[in-house]
C-alpha cells in the first residue's frame, strides 16, 4: 500500500503473535530500507524475520536513479521521502511504539542519513523513540569500482548492453569529478553521506552485518565507521560473515542472520524500556 508520494509496504502483526511476544509493551515498529534496485519480494524475506516477532513492518526502497544520479548531483531528493516516510508513523498512530531500522546497502543508507538529519531537527519527528539501527552490507566510502558493480547490477536484467555500458561509463565519470576530483570544494555545499554520518549525534545502540567477500562495499569502509563511533564510545556492534556477498549475508546464513536479528531487536528494546522506566520514576 501507498500514498500518492511514497511506494511503501505496510505489515500490522497477528494479534495473537503481538500479545505473546510483548505483552503490554507496544510492539516494535521495524522500517526496512532497500537497497538501490531492490524489489518488495526481496525485502519481504526480510520482513518475515520480525513480523515473527510480532513487529510492525515498514518497507521502502529509494528509486534507483534517484540514488545514484540525483544524490551524486547533490540536489537532495531523498530528504522528502525520508520526512514522508517518518510522517507515516503518525498516520497510523504507531508513533510512540520503539523503532528499529534496518538498512542495506548505500541505497538504504543514503535516505537513513536524512531520516538521521530530520530525527535531529524537525520538532514533531524529534519525538520519535528509535532504539537501534542495523546496517546490511553499508556504508561505503566514494568506492567508484563498487558503486559501478552496483549500478551495473541494477541495469542488467532490462538494458541494452551498448546502453548499459554508456550509461556505466558516464557515471564513473561523474561520480569520479564529483565525488572525487572536486569534492575538496563541494563538500561544503553537500558533504557526502559517509563524512555526514561520522558526525552522527544519534546515541542510539548500531550493529553492522558485512563481509570482507563483498565486492561492492568494502569491509574496511564499514570497519572504519565502526572505528569512528567506538572512539566516541556509541555502543556499537558488528559481525563479519566473511564469505557472503554483497547484501547476501541472509540468503547464506538464515539461521544466524535471523538470530542475530531478532536478539539485536529485543535487547534494544529491552535497554529502552528501562531507560524509559528509570526517567519516569526519578522525575517523582
Amino acid at each position: 500500500m501507498g500514498d500518492s508520494d511514497l511506494d511503501y509496504t505496510l505489515v500490522l502483526p497477528e494479534a495473537a503473535l503481538q500479545a505473546c511476544q510483548w505483552d503490554q509493551q507496544r510492539e516494535p515498529v521495524v522500517i526496512l530500507l532497500g537497497w538501490a534496485g531492490c524489489k518488495d519480494q526481496y525485502l519481504a524475506k526480510y520482513s518475515s524475520i520480525y513480523h515473527d516477532q510480532g513487529c510492525v513492518v515498514i518497507r521502502y526502497t529509494a528509486g534507483w536513479r534517484t540514488v545514484f544520479f540525483a544524490e551524486s548531483f547533490g540536489l537532495r531528493s531523498l530528504r522528502h521521502q525520508a520526512q514522508k516516510l517518518l510522517e507515516l508513523l503518525f498516520d497510523y498512530e504507531i508513533e510512540k511504539n520503539p523503532i528499529i531500522f534496518h538498512v542495506f546497502s548505500n541505497g538504504g543508507f543514503m535516505l537513513y542519513r536524512y531520516i538521521v538529519q530530520l530525527l535531529h531537527s524537525h520538532r514533531q519527528l524529534s519525538k520519535l523513540q528509535v532504539v537501534g539501527t542495523i546496517f546490511d552490507s553499508a556504508p561505503g566510502n566514494r568506492n567508484i569500482c563498487g558503486s559501478v558493480r552496483a549500478l551495473n547490477t541494477v541495469l542488467t536484467p532490462s538494458t541494452n548492453r551498448l546502453l548499459r555500458y554508456l550509461a556505466l561509463a558516464a557515471f564513473a565519470v561523474m561520480v569520479f569529478i564529483l565525488r572525487i576530483l572536486l569534492y575538496p570544494v563541494t563538500r561544503f555545499l553537500h558533504e557526502n553521506h559517509y563524512d555526514k554520518m561520522k558526525k552522527d549525534p544519534s546515541l542510539w545502540p548500531h550493529l553492522y552485518l558485512y563481509s570482507r567477500s563483498d565486492s561492492i562495499i568494502s569491509y574496511t569502509d564499514v570497519e572504519n565507521m565502526i572505528q569512528f563511533r567506538r572512539r566516541r564510545h556509541l555502543p556499537t556492534e558488528c559481525v563479519d560473515f566473511q564469505k557472503s556477498e554483497h547484501v547476501c549475508h541472509y540468503r547464506r546464513y538464515p539461521q544466524r542472520y535471523s538470530e542475530i536479528c531478532s536478539a539485536f531487536l529485543r535487547d534494544c528494546v529491552r535497554k529502552a524500556s528501562r531507560s524509559s522506566f528509570m526517567s519516569e520514576h526519578q522525575s517523582f
